[in-house]
């Protein structure tokens, strides 16, 4: 006996309601719209779904930045902290409003090289960047974790070193950190090894301080960590101080390499 053909409009096709996953404001307002408007909403979605994500991050920087800006200026605690921290650490970064801005773009365009391979999550991150204020915090914990991984980025091996020894957890922090800067180093020439398997070798390669633009440094913080890991790492810091141990003149005044 055949099977009942199922209509595609019927219960048991399951289809869900898209309006449904509105915040409840969201969905009236689409509700309420004219024809002719909601032509324009159709429009929009079609447009930015056929975009690259890096369009869709330019596109959402314009249309979203001064809003996001005002609404980050509102949680003055988060802020706050972000600029201590930054201060902690002797990143002379300050958090003006076109700074920010440009963060905001950043991460836009950091997400979406993150997803690239699953572009609607890019999307659905993006808005809830806008709707929620917890992820809107996220913002400032990147850009504490960026300035950081930057720092990282343009400190010697040896540098590297001081500063994990003084960490609790060791062994996380060389995987998560330590370990994917050198091996960025090592793959794009910036520092190139030499007789590393000589324990006591005059280390050259060690002591060797990174020389890279500005323009590079971004590039391979971003295509080395993803925002997940950059956001977190801003906001362990955020949240406990203590997650970084951190001593500027052991790590950067005394240069003396340790005995063995």
């Amino acid at each position: 006996m055949d099977e009942p053909i199922k209509s595609p409009y019927s219960q048991e096709s399951q289809v869900t309601n898209v309006l449904d996953k509105l915040p409840q404001e969201a969905k009236h307002w689409a509700e309420s719209l004219p024809w002719n408007q909601r032509r324009y909403v159709l429009s929009l979605c079609h447009l930015l779904c056929a975009a690259t994500p890096n369009i869709q991050a330019e596109f959402l920087d314009e249309y979203t930045a001064n809003g996001l800006i005002a609404k980050l200026v509102e949680n003055r605690e988060v802020k706050q902290k972000v600029k201590e921290n930054l201060k902690r650490f002797y990143i002379p970064t300050e958090l003006s409003e076109s700074l920010v801005r440009s963060y905001i773009r950043q991460f836009y365009v950091h997400s979406a090289q993150d997803v690239r391979r699953k572009p609607d999550l890019f999307l659905e991150s993006a808005l809830r960047i806008v709707a929620s204020t917890e992820e809107r915090n996220s913002i400032l914990n990147y850009i504490l974790g960026f300035e950081l991984i930057k720092m990282l980025f343009k400190m010697s091996w040896l540098q590297h070193e001081k500063l994990y020894r003084l960490q609790k957890n060791q062994e996380e922090f060389i995987d998560t950190y330590i370990k994917p800067i050198r091996h960025a180093h090592r793959i794009n020439q910036i520092i190139v090894p030499r007789d590393e398997r000589l324990f006591f070798a005059r280390r050259d390669y060690f002591v060797q301080k990174p020389n890279l633009l500005d323009k590079k440094l971004v590039e391979l913080a971003i295509a080395t960590f993803t925002t997940e890991v950059t956001t977190n790492f801003g906001f362990s810091i955020v949240r406990h101080a203590d997650s970084l141990i951190f001593n500027y003149d052991d790590i950067f005044v005394n240069e003396q390499e340790p005995i063995f």
